[in-house]
């Protein structure tokens, strides 16, 4: 993927090839399927496939930074999105968590490594990544293989959270007022 609605790819030969895309929706729903296409290729998908779908911008995140990502989540079936099981999209609040920390599964912990803020990503998740056997009750089947689009919104890099003395440092701390309501240390924009 790359700025201004291009792909580019090589070929068997190792032939590069670009194509540009009329739209970014039309730039994205190609990647998507791209995506879906390696999946459905592979004998069996043992670890996270990832498609940047949109790049963003600034520094890839790393374990240890803080994220908040709009998602939405999807089973796999029928060689392709299925049914949705989980979306925060149309809902007020971000979905915040620190990678590395292990709050969330294992698939997104891998998949959301070298994302950028504003950059948006499709992640396709095999049962031992995700919720594996056990499933989730009334939303995920046992063994189900899922897929997610997650977009970082906003991002805290774990270097810009402790002072030179290993203190922890937030806007809360400065002692000029913060004009954002909420200074949780997250950059307003």
């Amino acid at each position: 993927v790359q700025p201004n609605n291009y792909s580019t790819f090589y070929d068997d030969q190792r032939q590069n090839w670009s194509i540009m895309f009329e739209s970014e929706k039309a730039a994205v729903d190609f990647s998507k399927q791209v995506c879906i296409a390696k999946c459905n290729s592979s004998p069996a998908l043992d670890s996270v496939l990832c498609q940047d779908l949109l790049l963003g911008d600034g520094q890839g995140v790393e374990a240890g930074d803080s994220l908040e990502v709009a998602y939405t989540g999807w089973l796999f079936q029928n060689n392709g999105l299925g049914q949705v099981f989980d979306s925060n999209v149309n809902k007020d609040k971000l979905l915040r968590l620190k990678l590395g920390s292990g709050k969330v599964i294992k698939g997104w912990e891998e998949g959301m490594l070298g994302m950028k803020k504003g950059g948006r990503r499709l992640l396709i998740i095999p049962p031992a990544w995700a919720y594996g056997a056990q499933g989730v009750a009334g939303r995920v089947p046992p063994d189900s293989t899922l897929v997610f689009e997650v977009e970082v919104r906003r991002v805290k890099l774990a270097k810009e959270c402790s002072g030179s003395d290993g203190l922890s440092v937030s806007s809360r701390d400065s002692p000029a007022p913060s004009p954002v309501p909420s200074s949780d240390g997250f950059s307003s924009d």
